[in-house]
This record gives structure tokens, C-alpha cells and sequence, in this order.
């Protein structure tokens, strides 16, 4: 007797990664996102301009209204930590503790970011990115008996 295997749907929007890396780099996120949360707490600013901000990192979505070359690079930009980080880096070292709030909160962002698996954009398209791929490309795909 013969069992035919059921047909399953694999998503294209599973990501590139292995899962264990990627279960590493959602952590890191999370990780980054309750630091900078409870770091953000700390510096006595308003939750007020939290909630504000921070999704002022996506207005760099904007630039998918274009070309999407470009717009990847714009968007990945604004979603490292490197700018984040310099920006602390600067008000701490020029002793502008007014920026270091705003740093906090866009570091806070990437860190949500990328626990929810939204990652940095190829130039393919707004829904590729280096820890999943677009939900509209899903295949039907049968498992061998």
C-alpha cells in the first residue's frame, strides 16, 4: 500500500539563513531593543518623543517610491547600527547629551527590526532581504514518499 505524501506550502518568505542563525540574530535584536529601551529610560527623556521617533527610521521606505537600487541602499543606511552609533558616539564624546536619546531610539528600531525579521533590502525589492524573502513568491512543492 502505497501513502502519498501530503503537499506541503514552503514559503519563500523562510529565510536564507539557517534557523539556528537566524534564531541568533532575532535574540541579538531583542538583546539590543530591551538595552537600549532600559538605557533610553535612564537618560530621562520623554516617552513621549520615543513613541514619536521611532519609526522615523522608515521613512527611508520612501525611496521604494523610485528606483529600488537606490532605495536599498537608502533604507540599509538608515537600518545599521553604524549611524546610531555615531551619533552616541558623538554626543558623548561632545558632551551633547541631547543626542543621545535619538540614538537610543533608532538603535532601538534596528533592534525591533531585527527581532521580528525584517532585515536589510537587496535591490531585488522591498521584500528581499538578508533574513527573508517576499511572501507573494510561494510555491507548491510535493515531499518525496
Amino acid at each position: 500500500m502505497t501513502t502519498t505524501s501530503p503537499v506541503q506550502l514552503v514559503s519563500a518568505a523562510q529565510s536564507p539563513l539557517p534557523a539556528a542563525v537566524l534564531y541568533i540574530l532575532r535574540i541579538e535584536g531583542l538583546a539590543v531593543a530591551v538595552i537600549t529601551a532600559l538605557l533610553y529610560a535612564r537618560t530621562g527623556a520623554s516617552w513621549w518623543l520615543f513613541a514619536a521617533l521611532w519609526l522615523a527610521p522608515d521613512l527611508s521606505m520612501l525611496g521604494y517610491l523610485g528606483r529600488p537600487c537606490r532605495a536599498s541602499r537608502i533604507y540599509n543606511a538608515a537600518h545599521t547600527y553604524t549611524l546610531p552609533i555615531t551619533l552616541a558616539a558623538s554626543g558623548l564624546l561632545l558632551h551633547g547629551q541631547v543626542l543621545l536619546p535619538f540614538a537610543l531610539i533608532w538603535a532601538n528600531h534596528i533592534g525591533v527590526d531585527r527581532m521580528l525579521a525584517y532585515g536589510l533590502k537587496f535591490q531585488e525589492g522591498f521584500g528581499w532581504t538578508h533574513l527573508s524573502r517576499p511572501r507573494k513568491n510561494r510555491e507548491r512543492v510535493t515531499q518525496p514518499a
